[in-house]
């Protein structure tokens, strides 16, 4: 469900009931991401508003002609990129008027060969632009391209995934800018590179990171790519998000590429130990610190960068230790007296390892593999998939060798069941493979690999094949792949916002509710580069409950689908008095925020109260913004929220493997 300007107004006015009040006494967090552009002449702001709106108008008029719609993200990301432009101050010169209205112009011209029937850019060749519709929020997002003039669109090619540095300013606008007309820094001979937008400067996390698959699934849609001659590269913060996507997706690409950038939080911000954050955050560094998905890397050829002066070559060298620590050795190239840049040698010769890897192309099933996580969130390499974790957050492995046709030895960590997929399924349907894990043998008839995959449960110390689809009875809560939290995992999925239809239990909760969702609305538009998927909560269906992780506003007095689940959601106090106290039994100055499984929907999350938990004053650095909260936790919201928190942690902690509350 998208919303036009109008109607997210109305929205937000009907449950902004105090907003005169929050307005006068709350005043909006500073913005850092983007900053803070100029301000317009009237003239040039007329001029814009006028030519996007009727863009805008022709959009909404082709979508509704019946007319096949699947190239109109190509033409949105261009209104999309102004409009935004327009709402947020985000034009930093004179000069871009010009752009705005040259990228109206050129969403017009596309339009109009979308209407003749003759789009003609689906076989351009060159730098553009093209775009894509998120699941994640209905948005349209950008993403660039690159084709050589001489390359035959019709025949299977490499992709080159490259991710870009750092650019504060790196809005819609200015991101197609500059990627129309202006060719990267890489340029392979036989193939398309892609300029991910990682949803601007989010270091390629959130949903960040689940743009450049989205961006790699539209390319997927337009080209023939080859998935098993797919590299992905970066340089600066797109290092940095080559390094966490190579490590968290290794077997997605056949080669990763990651010059600079950082790999973790407390030696790139020099953390001292009396400095450190709270103990849950601590454990959350567990997200994307490269270093605990190490050997990850090991499955795929890695070549590391750094310049030789470049502070930033400190990436590579942490990497280096740690894959040391572990038996292996990583590619690293120096680029001699190289400040945070690369060096055309260095560059060259990084290329040719890429390229000899294309060659090679990816083995979807390698003879042996790594798996190394803290979260079921990233729970894949090649053919074993981790299916639940014994506690989450602690190092958890699996390495698999497939000796022969019929034998593979499993050995695991922190692991309390798995699956195994693989082209072992063509054996003969009388055939038995052993799979040793951990030194127990299990024998496992050859059709137990098909479909879905063998899947191993331990139970009692011991492991077994599992024989239902559960190994617990149905209805049973157990943190799964993609249903295991912290609360920010909910933003990297598709979700509905549900906003409340009537007033709060009291005014402090009104006066935080209403302060924390326009602040989220916002900074989700501005920073996430996205528009809010939203609706009331009388408005909310069976199909949208079936659909949607919900992110629920209000409590239970104003929100009805909150009225539904709180109950169902275990808290250290029960409410007592609903209409004196907050959803968590506490005093009014008080706010529990929390993911859980939907009790309407368990295969889908609800969230309370809560956007991204990393705030403005995260965004100065993308190393930390990372989630600031685990499954659950109970705010003080009797002072202004800023840019660091929504209130004052009271209490906080994660949810055990079977979604209850646990001591800590």
């Amino acid at each position: 469900m998208r919303l036009s300007r109008t109607a997210m107004k109305c929205l937000l006015a009907t449950f902004l009931v105090t907003s005169s009040v929050v307005a006068e006494e709350w005043k909006p967090i500073p913005r850092v991401l983007p900053p803070m552009g100029i301000k317009l002449p009237d003239a040039d702001r007329r001029k814009i508003e006028t030519a996007d709106s009727a863009l805008a108008a022709r959009i909404k008029a082709f979508a509704q002609s019946g007319k096949p719609v699947d190239l109109l993200p190509d033409v949105e990301i261009y209104e999309k990129a102004a409009r935004f432009a327009l709402l947020d101050q985000e034009f930093y010169s004179e000069k871009d008027v010009a752009v705005a209205m040259g990228e109206i112009a050129t969403g017009n011209r596309r339009l109009d060969e979308l209407e003749a029937g003759k789009p003609q850019w689906p076989t351009q060749h060159g730098q553009f632009v093209r775009g894509y519709r998120s699941e994640i929020d209905g948005t349209v997002e950008p993403y660039g391209l690159e084709i050589p003039d001489d390359l035959d669109l019709t025949k299977p090619m490499p992709l080159y995934v490259w991710l870009h540095g750092r650019g504060d300013k790196d809005t819609d606008l200015n991101f197609i800018h500059g990627r129309e007309g202006r060719k990267g820094q890489i340029h392979p001979a036989d193939a398309i590179v892609l300029h991910a937008y990682g949803r601007s400067c989010l270091g390629f996390k959130s949903a960040g990171e689940t743009d450049v698959f989205e961006a790699i699934a539209a390319a997927e849609r337009a080209y023939p790519i080859d998935q098993n001659r797919m590299v992905l590269m970066g340089f600066s913060m797109g290092g940095a998000g080559a390094w966490h996507l190579g490590a968290h997706y290794a077997d997605r690409f056949c080669a990763v590429h990651a010059g600079a950038g950082f790999v973790d939080v407390v030696k790139y911000q020099h953390v001292k130990p009396e400095n450190f954050p709270a103990w849950y955050e601590q454990k959350l560094w567990g997200d994307y610190d490269v270093p605990d998905y190490v050997r990850n890397l090991f499955n795929v050829p890695m070549v590391a960068y750094g310049g030789e002066i470049d502070p930033q070559r400190a990436s590579s060298e942490i990497m280096a230790e740690a894959f040391k620590a572990e038996g292996h050795e990583l590619t690293r190239i120096v680029g001699p007296k190289m400040p945070h840049k690369y060096d055309p040698a260095s560059l060259a010769d990084i290329m040719r390892r890429m390229d000899d890897a294309v060659k090679a192309g990816r083995n979807q099933f390698p003879k042996t593999l790594s798996l190394q996580t803290r979260t079921l969130r990233y729970n894949k390499m090649f053919w074993a998939s981790l299916t639940e974790l014994t506690e989450h957050w602690l190092d958890s492995r699996l390495d698999a060798d497939a000796i022969d046709a019929t034998h593979i030895n499993i050995t695991t960590k922190n692991v309390a069941g798995f699956s195994l997929t693989s082209p072992w399924a063509d054996l003969g349907a009388d055939r038995q493979i052993e799979v040793r894990i951990d030194g127990e043998a299990v024998l496992v008839p050859v059709l137990a690999f098909r479909d879905k995959g063998a899947r191993f449960h331990k139970t009692s110390g011991r492991w077994t094949l599992l024989t239902e689809p559960s190994a617990y009875p149905p209805g049973t809560l157990v943190k799964s792949p993609g249903l295991q939290g912290p609360i920010d995992d909910i933003f990297m999925t598709p979700f509905l916002v549900v906003t409340p239809s009537a007033p709060c239990a009291s005014e402090p909760v009104q006066k935080w509710v209403d302060f924390e969702l326009r602040h989220f609305h916002d900074r989700w538009r501005a920073t996430f580069r996205g528009e809010l998927r939203m609706k009331k909560d009388t408005d909310v269906t069976a199909a949208d409950i079936a659909k949607y992780n919900l992110v629920l506003w209000g409590d239970r007095s104003s929100n009805g689908v909150i009225a539904k689940v709180i109950g169902r959601i275990p808290m250290k106090t029960r409410p007592a008095d609903p209409k004196t106290i907050s959803v968590t039994g506490k005093p009014v100055n008080s706010m529990l925020v929390t993911i859980y499984p939907n009790p309407l929907n368990p295969s889908r999350y609800i969230v309370l109260n809560s956007g991204p938990t990393f705030r403005e004053a995260n965004d100065h650095t993308n190393s930390l913004q990372n989630p600031k909260l685990p499954d659950w936790a109970l705010l003080d919201i009797s002072e202004q929220p800023d840019g660091k928190s929504a209130g004052k942690v009271l209490d906080a902690g994660f949810y055990d493997e079977s979604w209850q509350v646990k001591n800590h």
